[in-house]
C-alpha cells in the first residue's frame, strides 16, 4: 500500500511526512484553493518540504486535449521532480492521456465514478486511477465496490495502471478499499491521524511507562536529535 497526503496545507505536510510513511502529496483545484497560496508558489513550498523524490499531483484544468497538454508542460516545468499529472476522464482527458504518455509523462486519471471510465483511462496509459470513494458513497453507487473492480479488471486483462484510491470520509472507508486491494490511497491530514490512534494503544503506553519506572535502568545520556 502506498499513502499520499491529499491537502496543500505546508504545516500538516511537514508535520505528517516526518511521522509517516508518505510516499507523495496530491492536490487539485478545490484544495489550492483553500490555501494561502497561487499555484506557483504553492508547488514550490511543496517540493520544499518533500524534495524531488516523492510524488506530487497536481491537475490540468483545460477543456480540450491540446491544452490540457501544454498545462501538462507548464505543470511539469513548474513542479520538477516525481510529478504526476492529474486529469480528469473526460473523452478529451482520455486523449491527452494517450499523448501525454508518448511523451513519457506520469499520469493519474482523476474523477473516476465508473469502472468503464478507469477501465480507459488505463487502457490510455494513465499510471493511476483515482476512483472518488465517499462521492460515490454518497449517490448509492458504493466507492469500495468500484475499487474491487477496477483492481479485478487491470488484472485480468494484464494492465500495469494502479488504483489510487481518493475521496475519504471516514477511515473505514480506507480499511475497505485496502482490503478491495487498491495500490495506493490519497488521505486528508485528519484521517491519517485518526487511523493510528485506538484508546487501548494510550492505554497500554501508559501502562508500559508506569510499570518501566521501578525497572528501565538503560536510558542513555545523550539524546538522539532527529
Amino acid at each position: 500500500m502506498i499513502y499520499l497526503l491529499d491537502t496543500a496545507n505546508i504545516k500538516d505536510i511537514e508535520r505528517l511526512t516526518d511521522l509517516y510513511p508518505i510516499e507523495g502529496v496530491t492536490t487539485n483545484p478545490t484544495i489550492v484553493s483553500k490555501s494561502n497560496f497561487k499555484l506557483r508558489e504553492l508547488i514550490r513550498e511543496i517540493r520544499r518540504v518533500i524534495g524531488e523524490e516523492k510524488m506530487l499531483h497536481v491537475q490540468t484544468i483545460s477543456d480540450k486535449a491540446e491544452d490540457i497538454i501544454q498545462e501538462a508542460l507548464h505543470l511539469r516545468d513548474l513542479a520538477g521532480g516525481n510529478f504526476y499529472v492529474k486529469i480528469p476522464a473526460t473523452p478529451q482527458g482520455i486523449k491527452a492521456i494517450r499523448h501525454l504518455k508518448e511523451m513519457n509523462f506520469h499520469v493519474t486519471a482523476t474523477a473516476i465514478f465508473t469502472q468503464q471510465q478507469g477501465l480507459l483511462a488505463a487502457r490510455a496509459g494513465a499510471d493511476y486511477i483515482a476512483p472518488y470513494v465517499n462521492r460515490l458513497d454518497n449517490i448509492s453507487s458504493h466507492g469500495v465496490d468500484v475499487v474491487a473492480d477496477l483492481v479485478h479488471l487491470f488484472h485480468y486483462y494484464g494492465l500495469r495502471a494502479q488504483i489510487l484510491a481518493a475521496s475519504f470520509k471516514n477511515v473505514d472507508q480506507i480499511y475497505h478499499v485496502s482490503i478491495a486491494g487498491s495500490h495506493a490511497v490519497t488521505i486528508r491530514p485528519e484521517l491519517f491521524d485518526q487511523m493510528m490512534y485506538h484508546p487501548l494503544t494510550e492505554q497500554s503506553v501508559n501502562q508500559f511507562k508506569k510499570d518501566a519506572e521501578s525497572c528501565y535502568d538503560i536510558f542513555p545520556q545523550k539524546r538522539v536529535i532527529l
